[in-house]
């Protein structure tokens, strides 16, 4: 939608036949009146709505008067932050009388092409494992994955080649609360909850290899805070965020030592089977959650 705006605003320099039209109360008699109005300075106007969807009445009243939208030489930019239903007749009647682009997110084999093409700008290579950990820290989220990238070659200088302990020394795993309740399913040993979850993380685009890295990241978490309580030391002496601590601690009481050491030495199996081919990922996380 930014590049748009920005290429209208190369050509019109004042870009006076700009509008912009948001939301679920926007009046379609507003936007029609604009739409048939003349510029006087004879600019090809952009007209940008944004988040229509919801507005039931705005989209019945496009529809009714499509002759005389679509009769206009204007530009118009339908821009949906969310995911709209591909059922709805607003829907069909923009696919079949526009252009249109969906962006989604990168998969997983797309996304560790892009984290290479970007690293060799910078000339720099990334190991397989280092490549499969930072997706596991970030997910798909590009804008902080380009930033990760940026501070990883600063960090190493050109002509490197970035290792799995730079991406662990350099990398904060994304701490998502929803993780927290997948883990209370997998210590309750709530099995259909637990996929439940994992199933809405896949389904919402995260990488399986995110989920697999925060699972093993939480886990690992969770042995070490019992290890400091077992010797009597206080959980806050760790180098963990004092969030996760907190959220860390009541999850402790569902699991001896000898539980958390045999989940986490199976983590590490899984992980070594993933890298390896042996498995998918998403095998790899049903595996794991079934044999709890």
């Amino acid at each position: 939608m930014n590049e748009f705006i920005a290429r209208y605003k190369d050509v019109h320099k004042e870009a006076l036949g700009l509008r912009r039209f948001e939301g679920k109360d926007l009046d379609f008699r507003d936007f029609r009146e604009e739409i048939e109005s003349t510029s006087i300075f004879g600019e090809r106007k952009l007209f940008i709505l944004e988040d229509v969807f919801s507005n039931q009445e705005f989209k019945d009243r496009f529809i009714k008067d499509k002759k005389r939208v679509l009769s206009s030489d204007s530009t118009i930019l339908v821009y949906e932050g969310g995911k709209p239903d591909k059922r709805d007749k607003f829907f069909r009647f923009l696919i079949k009388n526009s252009k249109s682009q969906e962006f989604g997110f990168l998969n997983e084999g797309q996304l560790e092409r892009w984290i290479v093409s970007e690293l060799s700008r910078y000339n720099i290579k990334i190991e397989q494992r280092a490549l499969s950990r930072l997706i596991g820290f970030v997910g798909v989220d590009l804008w902080r994955m380009a930033n990760e990238l940026r501070k990883l070659s600063s960090f190493k200088g050109e002509n490197s080649v970035v290792g799995e302990e730079d991406v662990r020394a350099l990398v904060s795993p994304k701490i998502d609360g929803d993780i927290f309740r997948t883990i209370n399913a997998i210590a309750e040993k709530d099995k259909k909850t637990a996929l439940g979850l994992l199933r809405a993380h896949l389904n919402a685009g995260e990488s399986p290899l995110y989920l697999f890295s925060m699972i093993d990241f939480q886990f690992r978490n969770l042995l070490l805070l019992k290890d400091l309580l077992e010797r009597g030391l206080p959980p806050y002496s760790s180098d963990l965020h004092p969030y996760a601590i907190k959220k860390n601690l009541p999850l402790l009481r569902k699991f001896t030592s000898g539980q958390l050491k045999k989940i986490y030495r199976r983590l590490f199996e899984l992980d070594l089977e993933i890298k390896s081919g042996k498995i998918n990922p998403e095998l790899g996380l049903d595996l794991f959650v079934t044999e709890i």
